[in-house]
């Protein structure tokens, strides 16, 4: 697709693309790509509108053309670059999805060079734990850092990585996968793996937590916060057990990253002060004393429109 000479006005593209809902949001930098980004608009999606029919990738992506062409023409702009943040596995550097997990069937999609060959505009792919832990290194609470760690803490467990002032991916796109290392023998699952810190650090973690606790099966990590804030004290125990166990992972991040801030997304940024108390105890027991000095534990600023800053900041390589 050639872009209109007619349109003048240079624009980012952020595609978001999740296992529920999926984004297009068109967004600009008009105060340098280190200044949080100006939403322009948005349009949002179900990625999978007839579950549990899954449908094929490609009907998806004919979808993010559609909806990106529609903006386009609203606002008589062109497109200056392409971001697309994604849950992984992934390889960032030729562009391609390798099976994630929450999204069945799209095995070796390169989207890159889908999306370069569609508009003709360099097109840019990162994971989406770590395209939140970009956004929130420029635009949100990490600003001003060198050394920084984003966890995502929803409905999964994920972290992104800023070190020495760039984000550090490892050598697959998989640095950072502290969820699924192992923290007890037994204990709720995550990354299909028991007592992994997942399993103890995710929404769907601590609504298996509440189960095993006794409490009435059916009830979501929103509804034990509900509980504890009512009173409930078996449901404060569920958050003080995920918060002692957030307080060993962000011990071992500390000690061996040494970073100058660690943000937490997703349900700490609504339970801090369920999860705090347990985390900074532990915390003053298990790291090192100047390492410890030197790290703030902050709850992420960009909230609900993480996912959109997050792809825009992909699409500028931030």
């Amino acid at each position: 697709m050639k872009q209109s000479r007619e349109f003048s006005r240079e624009v980012y593209v952020g595609i978001d693309i999740g296992g529920t809902k999926s984004a297009v949001t068109l967004g600009e930098f008009t105060k340098g790509k280190t200044t949080k980004p100006d939403i322009i608009d948005k349009i949002k999606f179900p990625t999978n509108p007839q579950e549990p029919i899954k449908r094929k990738y490609g009907e998806v992506l004919e979808e993010f053309v559609f909806h990106i062409k529609t903006l386009l023409e609203k606002h008589k702009v062109k497109i200056k670059s392409i971001g697309i943040s994604c849950g992984g596995p992934l390889d960032s550097k030729k562009g391609i999805i390798m099976s994630p997990p929450n999204l069945p069937g799209w095995d070796n999609v390169e989207i890159v060079k889908y999306f370069r060959d569609t508009f003709g505009v360099e097109s840019f792919l990162q994971n989406d734990a770590n395209a939140c832990a970009m956004a929130e290194w420029k635009f949100g609470a990490g600003r001003g850092t060198q050394n920084m760690i984003f966890l995502t803490f929803g409905t999964g467990l994920g972290a992104g990585l800023i070190i020495d002032g760039r984000l550090f991916t490892g050598a697959t796109d998989m640095a950072g996968e502290i969820g699924h290392v192992r923290c007890e023998d037994e204990g709720p699952v995550g990354y299909e793996k028991a007592g992994s810190f997942e399993g103890f650090c995710s929404g769907g973690g601590i609504a298996q937590l509440g189960k095993i606790m006794g409490l009435s099966p059916g009830m979501s990590a929103k509804d034990i916060a509900q509980g504890a804030y009512e009173g409930n004290e078996l449901c404060k125990k569920v958050y003080e057990i995920s918060g002692q166990k957030l307080g060993k992972m962000l011990s071992i991040l500390i000690d061996v990253l040494n970073p100058e801030a660690i943000v937490i997304g997703g349900i700490f940024t609504r339970c801090s002060d369920l999860l705090l108390p347990h985390v900074e105890s532990i915390i003053r027991d298990e790291t090192l004393a100047y390492s410890r000095s030197a790290c703030r534990i902050l709850p992420a600023e960009l909230g609900e429109f993480v996912g959109d800053y997050s792809a825009l900041a992909v699409a500028g390589m931030i």
